[in-house]
């Protein structure tokens, strides 16, 4: 492939993922449009995975617009090469329902992802997702790392063990 054509290759693939992107800032329910029919979404633990739209929907997409309304997406970055596409950015939303266990706090948190996908046949084939969960977490209350969270050397709080 020339360095052309993987160019054009790259800003194809980064346009499916810009359609799709507007697409959830829109609050679509036509997901099917974006993602091919064997559809794999690979998220870090806490997040699962899902194998195809419908387990996406329903496990993912479905119970984050329950758990968090007023959602607004903000994309800090794309990156693009060939047939992947990544993005790092983080959704501001009101938690408005059950979270990982914890009730509607109404608080307004952010939520910092990295999305990782492969595009084939100018729809999405996977997506390996990373979700800050223990960010949102401790923006509700819950420090998951009971205090042991290694922010604590930064802050000088504690200090950190040598080999």
């Amino acid at each position: 492939m020339t360095p052309e054509e993987h160019a054009k290759l790259s800003a194809e693939s980064l346009a499916v993922i810009r359609a799709m992107e507007d697409a959830l800032v829109a609050g679509s329910n036509s997901m099917q449009d974006h993602f091919s029919d064997d559809f794999r979404w690979i998220g870090n633990y806490g997040s699962g995975v899902k194998n195809g739209l419908a387990e996406f929907r329903r496990n993912w997409q479905l119970p984050l617009r329950a758990a968090f309304t007023d959602r607004d997406y903000k994309t800090d970055r794309f990156l693009a090469d060939g047939v992947n596409v990544s993005c790092f950015g983080h959704i501001e939303a009101t938690h408005s329902g059950t979270f990982m266990g914890i009730e509607a706090t109404g608080k307004r948190v952010t939520i910092p992802y990295m999305d990782f996908w492969e595009v084939r046949d100018g729809k999405i084939a996977d997506n390996w997702v990373s979700v800050d969960l223990a960010s949102v977490l401790a923006q509700l209350g819950k420090d998951i790392f009971d205090g042991e969270g290694w922010e604590a050397f930064d802050r000088n709080e504690k200090e950190p063990p040598q080999p």
